[in-house]
């Protein structure tokens, strides 16, 4: 009863988590609108859409990665060599249709060698992929070099810049909204979801369960990899630009959205609607900023505080939550009578 109690006023605490970054979401936009000069223009709406959608893409995969336990700092770097080498066979006089999947397919080795040196030889994933965020960055430098790549097909830029007709919403939101779609009926619709919560929260139980861990595992960091390559693509067609470095940094961003959003770092708790509530509001809060010139420094400081705040705040939800809990259930359960024994 005790185990049930708290796991039931920690999803609560979750949920309750979750709808306060959701409302705080629509607050800073409301305020947005209302007081930031340029904010509520069509332009600046498809930037800040467009500019947060590579933030998104990777959140998606990053959410369950972190729900099942694990978390995949080489994303950024990934995205990075996607986009390097998409550059370099473009260069070399490669069809965009033939580049594409090569890309793809080494986001999905990245990821594989990340799941694989963690459900494998047992390495932690934190530093596996400190180790590999640097490694896969230089192979990019490697590749490209220092020259950047900007003669993609028009119509490929236009697709991942442009925007539907005269409105603010990009075309590149729709495919995004096809993915979440599928992400959201993964992780809370399924028994795979179901399964990366039980690892999350006790890896040991959910493998007396049945539950194939590290096969789990190594679909989430093949699928990680996968997304970020794709990121690495969008990355370089919508800012029509592909160098070794783009995207870095951008796990930093990715990691404080997911957290905001309520997905705890130790696993098993967590939803994704939360996860894209933190992403958004993270991206608002930077376009904000931009507006009103404040600096790439400060921006950086405002999200790690933000980082910060992610993981401390479900924390302190929860504790109040089952603190609450069991005061209730302590004042619910019935008065313990004392029974004299007699004496002889």
């Amino acid at each position: 009863m005790p185990d049930s109690l708290t796991r039931a006023s920690r999803w609560s605490a979750s949920l309750r988590w979750d709808t306060a970054v959701g409302a705080l979401l629509i607050v800073v936009l409301l305020l947005s609108f209302g007081t930031v000069d340029g904010f509520g223009n069509s332009l600046n709406l498809s930037f800040l859409i467009g500019n947060t959608l590579p933030i998104a893409l990777i959140a998606l995969p990053m959410t369950l990665l972190v729900v099942s336990g694990e978390i995949d700092l080489s994303v950024a770097s990934t995205a990075g060599l996607s986009g390097a080498v998409m550059g370099a066979l473009w260069n070399q006089g490669m069809t965009i249709e033939t580049v594409i999947p090569i890309c793809l397919l080494i986001g999905v080795v990245c990821g594989l060698i990340n799941g694989l040196l963690v459900t494998k030889l047992g390495l932690p994933s934190l530093a596996v992929t400190i180790g590999t965020l640097a490694a896969y960055r230089g192979i990019a430098q490697i590749v490209l070099g220092s020259d950047a790549v900007t003669d993609f097909p028009t119509q490929y830029l236009d697709f991942a810049s442009g925007h539907i007709g005269d409105t603010f919403i990009p075309y590149a939101l729709l495919p995004f909204l096809v993915l979440l779609a599928i992400a959201v009926l993964a992780l809370h619709a399924t028994p795979f979801g179901r399964s990366l919560f039980a690892i999350g929260a006790s890896e040991e139980a959910a493998r007396f369960a049945g539950i194939r861990v590290k096969r789990q595992k190594l679909i989430l960091f093949t699928l990680t990899g996968l997304m970020a390559s794709l990121t690495g693509i969008f990355w370089a067609l919508h800012y029509a630009s592909a160098r070794y470095d783009n995207a870095t940094g951008l796990e930093l961003s990715v990691i404080a959205a997911v957290l905001l959003g309520g997905i705890d770092f130790d696993g098993g708790k967590g939803t994704l609607g939360g996860a894209i509530a933190g992403v958004f509001l993270l991206g608002a809060l930077q376009n904000v900023m931009s507006l009103q010139d404040v600096s790439a420094q400060s921006q950086i400081l405002v999200t790690g505080v933000l980082l910060v705040l992610s993981v401390l705040g479900p924390r302190v939800a929860r504790q109040i939550a089952v603190a609450r809990a069991g005061r209730r259930a302590a004042a619910s359960a019935p008065p313990v009578t004392k029974t004299r024994t007699p004496t002889a």
